[in-house]
């Protein structure tokens, strides 16, 4: 009767993790780019999740990745389904999984901006002023945090190759002015929603670093769905998931609010992949993608 018993429990606990396993299979996997605090994105993607779990019915959870690489290989290999990605990385996603969509961003991802900081007083008061100094950049993949601001520093003559001290890339907005605040470099260029968000919460002593350019308007961050959404969720989970993106909104209150402040934006709207194509042209100019 002992062996029954064993064999059985046995047949159960198998039965029991197939089971668990069929179920993981089913859910959505969300994430996003590496480009400020652990914590805070944490909070932002997982309050995201829940979100979209009561939506759409489906059983969302958010996967955090190691770096911008990860977040595309990921994509790439199908281990993540919907993901927040800078210009950048949603092109470079795109472009490994050709039949990939990008559906929303936030409002003011159509006319993004990024800004140069650097210490008052400093004797920086322009992107001519950066020649010769130490700058920090965010991640080396990041459309706010060095594409964009690589660009328009090129456009203002300065090569950036050549004629700028040295350079770091720190790895995320956050990291970038708090390595100006504290000193170590001259000069950095962050996503304006970022710094926005921080200054606004009283984390930064602008009396150490401060805004002394902003840039033109270009595309930023967006959602970008995976082929497989469909066939392994329904053909009208990606529909689904979408509405319920656009019902993020600071204006209908609740969660909903909740998670719009939290990507420092007030709703999403809609998008499509051809927005994107002035940032391809732009990191193919600069050798980002071949």
């Amino acid at each position: 009767m002992r062996k029954i018993v064993i064999v059985m429990a046995a047949v159960l606990l198998s039965a029991g993790l197939v089971a668990c396993g069929s179920e993981d299979e089913q859910e959505l996997l969300i994430a996003g780019i590496p480009d400020q605090d652990v914590s805070v994105l944490e909070e932002r993607f997982n309050n995201l999740a829940e979100y979209l779990s009561e939506e759409t019915g489906l059983n969302v959870r958010y996967v955090p990745q190691a770096d911008y690489a990860a977040v595309v290989t990921s994509f790439k290999q199908g281990d993540i389904h919907l993901v927040w990605y800078g210009a950048l990385t949603g092109v470079q996603a795109r472009i490994a999984v050709p039949e990939a969509d990008a559906i929303v961003h936030r409002a003011r991802d159509g006319e993004f901006h990024s800004v140069f900081v650097a210490a008052p007083g400093s004797g920086i008061s322009s992107l001519d002023d950066l020649r010769g100094k130490t700058v920090t950049f965010g991640s080396e993949s990041s459309t706010s945090g060095h594409l964009m601001p690589r660009y328009y520093l090129s456009q203002a003559g300065v090569d950036t190759e050549t004629e700028l001290g040295d350079i770091s890339f720190s790895g995320s907005h956050d990291l970038t002015w708090k390595l100006v605040e504290g000193g170590s470099f001259d000069a950095g260029a962050l996503s304006e929603a970022v710094w926005e968000r921080r200054v606004a919460n009283g984390e930064v002593d602008t009396s150490k670093v401060d805004v002394f350019y902003r840039t033109p308007a270009y595309v930023n961050y967006h959602w970008v769905a995976h082929p497989s959404i469909g066939d392994k969720f329904g053909e009208d989970a990606l529909d689904n998931i979408t509405e319920a993106l656009l019902t993020v909104d600071v204006d209908r209150g609740g969660q909903g609010k909740e998670i719009a402040e939290s990507f420092n934006g007030e709703r999403f709207v809609r998008t499509s992949n051809d927005r994107y194509q002035a940032i391809e042209d732009a990191a193919r100019e600069f050798g980002i993608i071949e």
